[in-house]
């Protein structure tokens, strides 16, 4: 009898052909996991580097922002304070000293007339206008005897007192018949009448 040949398995049907197979899936498999861990790792690594280069830079940023606001505020405020110091100065008041009148200039003539009507008053009371009238009767022009009893001191009504009081001396007088007088002598109405009250008529 001839031998029968036994027919040869193929070669994916062998055992040891699925033991390599599974063996090299296997390292691919591995190889593939590396890769993306170490892939994943350095993703990682990157996102830490960059939170930590972030994290340097942010106070690097952030500090000129600060010094900024500060250089801001004090602008804002040095003009602020600046326009109160000028307000404090206008508010002080300027004192002006009265300027003082000028003395008008005497003259020789001016100065008799004035010690002429003085030695008048001494000696009997004179209204305004009969010390003047008097004055230019001893020979002073109008305007040096206006002068002279313009620059005495003298109360006028003082002296309607007094020369109402030289007529009650002499003669008697109602209180209308005083009064119509010293009128008369160049005293004015309101001079007369305070002079007949404080005499008492």
């Amino acid at each position: 009898m001839a031998k029968m040949k036994k027919a040869k398995k193929p070669f994916y049907k062998r055992v040891w052909v699925w033991i390599l197979a599974i063996i090299v899936v296997s390292a691919i498999a591995s190889g593939g996991e590396e890769d993306t861990a170490t892939e994943s790792t350095a993703t990682e690594e990157k996102a830490v580097t960059e939170t930590a280069d972030k994290k340097t830079e942010a106070p690097k940023e952030e500090a000129p922002k600060v010094e900024e606001t500060k250089a801001e505020v004090t602008k804002e405020e040095a003009p602020k304070e600046e326009p109160k110091q000028e307000e404090a100065v206008q508010e002080e008041p300027v004192q002006e000293e009265p300027a003082e009148p000028a003395k008008p200039e005497v003259s020789l003539s001016q100065q008799n007339a004035i010690a002429k009507a003085e030695q008048y008053l001494d000696f009997t009371a004179f209204s305004h206008s009969g010390l003047i009238e008097q004055l230019k009767y001893d020979g002073f022009s109008n305007e040096e005897a206006t002068f002279a009893v313009d620059n005495i001191t003298v109360d006028w009504k003082e002296q309607a007192v007094k020369k109402g009081q030289d007529y009650l001396d002499m003669t008697s007088f109602s209180r209308s018949g005083l009064i119509e007088q010293l009128t008369f002598d160049g005293f004015s109405n309101e001079e007369a009448t305070h002079a007949v009250d404080t005499l008492g008529l």
